[in-house]
């Protein structure tokens, strides 16, 4: 990495650390407007994420398919597209890990990696709606991934309520067997009773692979170059029309993933008549990390924490637990208008970067020569 690329990270980096200290100033603001010590309350926010083994690793359990969600939409970002039909691929993904689960009787080392293999077609089938429709008709990824959302939403109602409905609960799934759940006896005990299952480890070997194809790939190379300048691609010969698909469909796969990790892994079976949020959160985890794979993982445990930790906050003191939301929602202002920052830095340094003049030209004096 040369210096103008570290300088560049660098400032990414410090452009993610403003937005997010500028959303704990929000913060602070309306806990001051409640008459509430605004330390004290962010001190219950992290001990909620925090405080002990339990806790941290149920923030990091949630974090995972924020993690998945994050990459969906980074891997996405990279190629010039812009997936918000994470929350639907999440749905499909989830639902057919569903519902192999409850109708394949078979042992766990064959009925988990098949689960496992359901939820990244559902997500690579619903995601590739939009990839073609781009590529064929260029219809705006924005509009045919929203629809597709609402599209899986109502798919998933009516497949759980006529067949897989739970007797005991009307809004929820039945509850899938043992033997397809990425939870894990000797995790939790070791976790002391938490929610952390396989999926940190999917997460894990998602966000290797994603960063492997990204930069060490002609396939990361070209999907790049679409991104940066689709026409210059073109030119240069590089198929647009099959990169805009083939990016959605692995960005859909991501994002099948993270349903597999919520809906068999941080819980147990699905809910009815519920969007996942954590699938626009991903967005949000995008933005915050710069697109960055690595930065993901981090923005997505900062989400957890502010999520896991505004219950705790909440009972501890009269403050609402939606101060958690306005916190995010202001880091993700922040990070959206990331270049006006930039530019407000730039202008600081170069402010205090002016070279001041030398003694020799404040003088006036000069030099002849002979």
């Amino acid at each position: 990495m040369n210096a103008s690329s570290r300088q560049k990270s660098g400032m990414k980096i410090l452009v993610s650390v403003i937005s997010i200290l500028l959303g704990f100033v929000a913060g602070a603001l309306l806990m001051l407007s409640s008459g509430a010590n605004p330390l004290t309350g962010f001190s219950y926010l992290f001990q909620g994420g925090l405080k002990s083994v339990t806790r941290i690793c149920n923030t990091i359990a949630y974090a995972v398919p924020l993690m998945l969600t994050g990459l969906s939409v980074t891997f996405a970002f990279k190629t010039g597209l812009f997936n918000i039909g994470a929350p639907g691929q999440m749905l499909i993904g989830g639902l057919l890990a569903n519902v192999l689960a409850l109708t394949a009787d078979l042992p766990r080392p064959l009925l988990l990696p098949l689960v496992i293999a359901a939820s990244i077609v559902g997500g690579m089938v619903w995601a590739a709606v939009p990839g073609f429709l781009k590529a064929r008709f260029n219809v705006n990824e924005v509009v045919s991934c929203i629809m597709m959302n609402w599209v899986a939403y109502w798919v998933v109602y009516i497949v759980i309520t006529d067949h897989f409905k739970s007797t005991t609960i009307d809004t929820e799934s039945q509850v899938i067997p043992a033997a397809a759940s990425l939870k894990t006896e000797a995790i939790t005990l070791l976790t002391k009773g938490s929610n952390l299952n396989l999926g940190i480890f999917i997460a894990i070997i998602a966000t290797a692979l994603v960063i492997f194809i990204l930069n060490r790939t002609v396939l990361g190379y070209e999907m790049k170059a679409v991104g940066f300048n689709r026409f210059a691609a073109e030119y240069g010969g590089i198929n647009v029309q099959k990169n805009a698909v083939l990016a959605m469909v692995i960005s859909g796969a991501l994002s099948g993933l993270a349903g597999l990790t919520f809906y068999c892994g941080y819980l147990s079976n699905m809910r009815i008549g519920v969007m996942p949020s954590q699938g626009f959160d991903g967005i949000a985890v995008a933005l915050l990390a710069n697109c960055a794979p690595v930065g993901v993982v981090f923005a997505a445990i900062f989400f957890a924490i502010l999520q896991t930790g505004k219950g705790f906050m909440n009972a501890m003191m009269p403050i609402p637990p939606e101060i958690a939301d306005t916190i995010i929602a202001t880091v993700i202002y922040f990070a959206a208008t990331s270049k006006l920052i930039e530019m407000n830095l730039d202008r600081i340094k170069k402010f205090f970067g002016r070279k001041r003049p030398s003694k020799s030209e404040g003088s006036g004096e000069h030099v002849e020569h002979h």
